[in-house]
């Protein structure tokens, strides 16, 4: 009995391995347009793209960022200027990769611009706090795809969103980031399910622990030490000195912790854009693999549990 059980599962991942390696045909012939391009993820996989002989169009917040890029890449990949939370400068961006595209349709779309601000317990922070964050992580991607979308249908192509594991577990402190990251997870199942009427895959990627401007622990630490000052007194008084001191120690190490290389995340990236069966979901990184994406699937009363004993405690916790 168990011995067939082996066998059916080593079969399994056999074709499974055997069908995520088939890869798109004709990929110089596609274009893939990327946001946040100036740093990080949607740097580096746009240079990776570039290499592989894709038609690159990339998104930069800066023209310092679309310069540097520029500099590093070949004649093909081409750059625009785009900030996700205005409108009109989706719609300014989304005329600029139709004359490109023309006909062909748009092969792919990947979602990648996201910010994180404040980290901090909930009572800290303000809604102008959660809109900021929401603003570019959560409404920006919805713009930005359903612009996007008739383009990309005409290709039958892919969507591309970057959550992170913290979509799928919150932790205390987390601030605005697990609730915008939470919901990307659901607008991409909405997506995905709406959108395969029409031969259009979405891959949802699900990094854990990476060293990028979103993790940067100075800029981190800075913003927590804001949101304490400008805290009410009883706020103060309930937490406590030593409940600051401890979480801005925390994200001082966190740089440290981070790993530095992004290769494991746009690896996935390149996957879902260029194989012929991409997954549903990608895990980025031993810790998304390892913790945060089994303990997604915990009971919640143990997560609380677990959360409950590894946060700092403020100091009139009872």
């Amino acid at each position: 009995m168990w011995l067939y059980l082996v066998v059916l599962l080593g079969l399994w991942n056999l074709l499974r391995l055997f069908r995520e390696r088939q890869v798109v045909s004709h990929l110089q012939d596609k274009h893939v347009f990327i946001t946040g391009c100036d740093s990080g993820f949607g740097n580096l996989l746009a240079r990776q793209l570039d290499r592989r002989g894709m038609r690159m169009l990339a998104a930069c917040l800066t023209e310092n960022g679309a310069e540097e890029l520029r500099s590093k890449t070949s004649d093909r990949l081409e750059t625009v200027i785009l900030d996700v939370t205005k409108t009109e400068s989706i719609v300014a961006a989304t005329q600029w990769v139709k004359e490109r595209v023309g006909n062909r349709g748009l092969w792919g779309l990947v979602n990648n611009a996201g910010i994180s601000i404040s980290w901090g317990p909930c009572e800290w922070l303000t809604k102008q706090d959660y809109a900021k964050v929401l603003d570019v992580n959560l409404l920006g991607m919805i713009d930005v795809t359903l612009n996007m979308l008739p383009l990309v249908r005409k290709a039958r192509g892919r969507v591309v969103n970057v959550s992170s594991t913290m979509g799928r577990v919150s932790f205390s402190g987390g601030g605005p980031y697990p609730i915008s990251k939470h919901g990307v997870e659901a607008f991409s199942d909405s997506l995905r399910r709406e959108l395969s009427y029409f031969g259009v895959k979405v891959a949802i990627i699900e990094p854990g622990s990476f060293k990028t401007a979103v993790s940067n622990s100075d800029r981190l630490s800075s913003n927590m030490k804001v949101l304490w000052d400008q805290a009410s007194s009883e706020v103060k008084e309930i937490y406590g000195e030593n409940f600051l001191a401890s979480n801005l120690a925390k994200l001082k190490s966190l740089d440290q912790k981070c790993n530095e290389d992004l290769s494991w995340v746009t690896d996935c990236m390149e996957h879902a854009l260029t194989s012929c069966h991409p997954r549903t979901r990608y895990s980025a990184g031993w810790d998304a693999k390892l913790f945060y994406l089994p303990m997604s699937y915990l009971p919640t009363f143990l997560v609380d549990a677990m959360v409950y004993w590894i946060s700092v405690k403020p100091d009139k916790a009872l």
